[in-house]
């Protein structure tokens, strides 16, 4: 469970890191010239284990919580509560989500195995 949570956190930081270096190719088209270096902070994504709930904190917020009984990710309302309308899959499905953005997103090359996984998936 561990080795998965740490992957789920790199993959969040992976995708935080792509998202912002295309954010930073399209500003400097646009003429802002400024090193990427500046949003190193607020690239990291940190794995913090709790009793009930694993949290990924990106930046120096949290930005979604696993549930460490049925391995449900859910987006935070409030710093350590989950927002159980706000569901990305599972630990088994994290491949199949695109976490770089404000909110995770569907990737669209998702593999039908991941789909029917997310489907059996049951929110607590």
């Amino acid at each position: 469970m561990i080795a998965k949570l740490e992957d789920f956190r790199a993959l969040v930081e992976a995708d935080t890191v792509r998202r912002y270096t295309q954010d930073h190719i399209q500003d400097a088209i646009q003429g802002n010239n400024y090193p990427l270096s500046v949003h190193a902070q607020a690239m990291t994504a940190k794995l913090h284990i709790g009793k009930k709930y694993a949290r990924i904190d990106v930046g120096g917020s949290g930005k979604y919580m696993v549930d460490m009984i049925t391995c449900n990710i859910y987006g935070i309302k409030a710093y350590g509560v989950i927002h159980r309308g706000h569901c990305y899959g599972n630990l088994d499905t994290v491949n199949s989500w695109n976490w770089g953005g404000y909110v995770a997103s569907k990737r669209a090359s998702a593999t039908p195995q991941d789909a029917l996984q997310g489907a059996n998936m049951v929110p607590a």
